[in-house]
């Protein structure tokens, strides 16, 4: 696979940068740290599985194959957060290492041009019951080494994951991204 995906994924992220409001909580020379939040109606259970369903909500212009369908979770430890690729190819995007139905689901890697880095990346999604539904918090910590550090790629990872909950929230509360 050439890195014509990881760059056109790069340009991507750094694109939406400029179109978010950044919620990066830390940056550093060694990494940096993201946070989310989120209020859906519906329960925790149901907004659980819903994350899971990623290929119904997640965006296709962040994939490799430009296809949501082909993403896929496996919720359980050890489980693939996956990608499937045209002919016998496909994508390991994080691995599950906590899973919680209604309350946790923990990754470990790195999506989209992070996976070509030296960084190692924990996502954590929380969900809480809330007075209308559930508030879901997404964190992401990036650590690692990256040339020229991560103050700017910071902002555009968190840029795309605020876009990407946003959908998952439309997804929930009126079944469609």
């Amino acid at each position: 696979m050439s890195n014509r995906p990881a760059s056109r994924l790069a340009a991507l992220l750094l694109a939406a940068a400029s179109a978010a409001s950044a919620e990066v909580v830390d940056v550093g020379d060694n990494g940096f740290a993201t946070r989310q939040t989120v209020t859906v109606s519906a329960d925790a259970a149901k907004a659980w599985t819903a994350a899971v369903d990623v290929g119904k909500w997640w965006d296709p212009e962040h994939t490799y194959s430009r296809d949501s369908a082909n993403m896929s979770i496996e919720a359980r430890p050890g489980g693939c957060w996956c990608e499937k690729l045209p002919g016998k190819a496909g994508v390991r995007h994080m691995t599950v290492v906590f899973a919680d139905p209604g309350k946790l689901l923990r990754f470990d890697g790195g999506l989209g041009p992070l996976q070509s880095l030296a960084v190692a990346g924990v996502m954590t999604w929380s969900f809480t019951p809330a007075e209308k539904g559930t508030e879901v918090e997404l964190t992401y910590l990036v650590g690692g080494y990256n040339r020229g550090g991560f103050k700017d790629l910071a902002p555009g990872v968190d840029a795309v994951l605020r876009a990407q909950l946003e959908r998952y929230q439309r997804y929930v509360n009126a079944g469609k991204p």
